[in-house]
């Protein structure tokens, strides 16, 4: 009974499983279902020993005492107690959903005995400050549902386990994780030329394009490129239509988790977000696309994004877009870099070396060990990574 799965019990309960509505009675108040249980388990031990005992007496006189003691000894644990424990214990359902049908019955016959026999250990138990009629919280956490989809095996293909953790670890990653930083925003700048508005317009490779005036930190509105063909006009470039067309901007804060996020997607009907710090500063823009990805890998057919970042070396090394986030290296090499800090891994090898390098630089960060292979101006370009061989190994190779 007590090694019955709960979670299983309370599947088994929905469908209306007989056996799991009589197993799942008695296991609301366990400490009465043990102590009817013991209640008969200790009756028939007593009454057994002492059926053997006057058994032995009559055949070997006193000596029948040692006899039996260690003969019923070996009888009970044997029989009564390491045999069927074990095999209830590996078969549960077999063993626990028949024997609820004695045992329910069981139950309110001997009632009386049961309450007074719990009423006598609840005391003593109060007494030490446990409360038995106390109903366990039997939630799971996120972490431990985890697990329990990790350990799943083959009753959960992989690739539906692999949704699943992708959906649990939704709450741990914020927008800044994923959005597209704002040196790399593909938009629309009011203050350039029509022709360079229209040459914006006609080589985006995205639906959505933001639009300011003057900095990025001054969004106008989104306009969407099936209304593209309001806005260009024979003559040129219409920018009253243009401002028309526009929807207006969604802001979304930094920190926001991602699961909150794509409810709120869902609720406001947006499909594109502008991340902005606590100062309202723009650091950038995630789009419904991105999060949907976190949970489904790659499915995009943006042809911007169909470029490698890592590339595998004949050496075993990987040489590495320096802009590339952090988070896709991980997932991409099976890696543990840092996430807590800088998101992209240019970012993160500048704050291991406090400085900006005036040429190539090697560095160890963790278990990994980088080399810079560009510089153009603050930002890394591309790195050599590997990882580093265990200190012993790089012992015996000195």
């Amino acid at each position: 009974m007590m090694a019955l799965n709960r979670y299983r019990l309370k599947h088994l309960q929905k469908q209306e499983h007989k056996g799991s509505l009589r197993a799942a009675k008695l296991l609301e108040r366990p400490d009465r279902l043990i102590g009817l249980i013991l209640i008969g388990n200790n009756l028939v031990n007593v009454f057994a020993t002492v059926v053997m005992t006057v058994i032995a007496i009559r055949l070997w006189g006193d000596a029948g005492v040692v006899i039996a003691g260690v003969v019923l000894t070996l009888v009970l644990l044997v029989f009564a107690e390491v045999t069927p424990k074990t095999v209830a214990a590996l078969y549960p359902e077999k063993i626990a959903f028949p024997a609820s049908i004695i045992l329910l019955p069981l139950m309110k016959i001997m009632h009386p005995l049961v309450a007074l026999l719990n009423y006598v250990t609840n005391g003593l138990l109060k007494g030490l400050g446990i409360d038995a009629g106390t109903i366990h919280d039997e939630h799971v956490s996120a972490e431990e549902l985890k697990t329990i989809v990790t350990d799943a095996g083959e009753l959960i293909p992989d690739r539906h386990r692999e949704l699943l953790l992708n959906i649990l670890d939704l709450e741990q990653v914020t927008v800044d994780d994923i959005m597209v930083p704002r040196s790399e925003v593909y938009g629309i700048d009011l203050d350039d030329s029509d022709e360079e508005i229209l040459l914006r317009i006609q080589s985006s490779t995205h639906t959505r394009l933001p639009v300011w005036r003057d900095d990025i930190n001054n969004i106008q509105g989104v306009l969407h490129m099936r209304t593209a063909s309001r806005v260009i006009k024979p003559s040129g470039l219409d920018r009253g239509a243009l401002l028309r067309e526009m929807a207006r901007p969604y802001f979304v804060p930094e920190s926001t988790p991602l699961h909150t996020q794509l409810l709120n997607f869902q609720q406001t009907k947006r499909r594109l977000g502008i991340a902005v710090d606590e100062y309202g500063e723009v650091l950038g823009l995630v789009a419904l696309e991105d999060i949907l990805e976190e949970i489904v890998g790659e499915f995009t057919s943006n042809l911007a994004e169909t470029t490698e970042s890592i590339f595998l070396q004949r050496d075993g090394s990987y040489v590495i877009d320096g802009t590339e986030n952090i988070r896709e290296v991980n997932k991409s090499l099976d890696w543990t870099l840092p996430t807590d800090g800088p998101k992209t891994l240019s970012g993160l090898i500048l704050e291991h070396l406090e400085s900006f390098p005036d040429a190539q630089a090697g560095l160890k960060i963790g278990d990994y060990r980088f080399e810079i292979l560009t510089l153009k101006g603050n930002v890394v370009q591309s790195v050599r990574a590997e990882l580093a061989a265990p200190q012993h190994e790089e012992e015996d190779a000195a």
